[in-house]
Parts: C-alpha cells; sequence; structure tokens
C-alpha cells in the first residue's frame, strides 16, 4: 500500500481538513450560550404548562398541542443544563491541569 504525505487525504488516515490538529470546542461561548437557554427554556416550559392547564376543549391552540410543546421545551431545558454541567466540568478540569503544569515548572 502506498504511503500517502503526511495532511494528503487518502488510505492511511491522513487529515483532510484545515482544522488545527489540537481543536477545541469554544467552551466559553458554549458556556455563554446554555446559561441564557435553562433559564428561558425552563421559564417557557412553565409558561406553557400554565397556559395548557388553564385553557378549555374549544380554546385554539388546544392543551394537547400546548402541552405537548411545554414537553419539547422540558427536554430542550434539560439538554441546555447537560450541557451546562459539561462546560462547567471541562473548563474546572482544564484550570486544574494549567495550575499542575505552572507547579511542575516550578
Amino acid at each position: 500500500m502506498p504511503q500517502h504525505p503526511p495532511g494528503q487525504p487518502g488510505p492511511t488516515g491522513g487529515r483532510t481538513g484545515t482544522e488545527p490538529v489540537l481543536a477545541r470546542s469554544a467552551l466559553g461561548l458554549r458556556l455563554v450560550i446554555s446559561s441564557v437557554a435553562v433559564p428561558l427554556f425552563a421559564a417557557v416550559t412553565v409558561l406553557l404548562s400554565i397556559w395548557a392547564s388553564n385553557s378549555s376543549e374549544t380554546d385554539t391552540p388546544s392543551g394537547t398541542s400546548l402541552t405537548v410543546t411545554a414537553a419539547v421545551f422540558g427536554v430542550l431545558t434539560l439538554i441546555a443544563l447537560v450541557d451546562l454541567v459539561i462546560v462547567i466540568r471541562r473548563r474546572s478540569r482544564a484550570r486544574e491541569a494549567a495550575r499542575e503544569a505552572r507547579r511542575r515548572q516550578d
């Protein structure tokens, strides 16, 4: 099997894009987005739930559609909350690794 030069696509699994070798997620941006999304989605979930409980059978939108929409926003709240926890843990680990690296240098 012929060898491809580094960085060239081929059967040897070389890099195929221009991404950095050590690409990292934008944790700061994810932290901001999740911090905004969790309370926003939670508030929408509560408001839709209240609206659904106060609606009658003849109202439009129906109580069922409001309940389903509230459930969807509830799931989005949970996803944003899980992402927020993951981001906080990753940032904490990164800070601890940086402290450890500084200790080793001293």
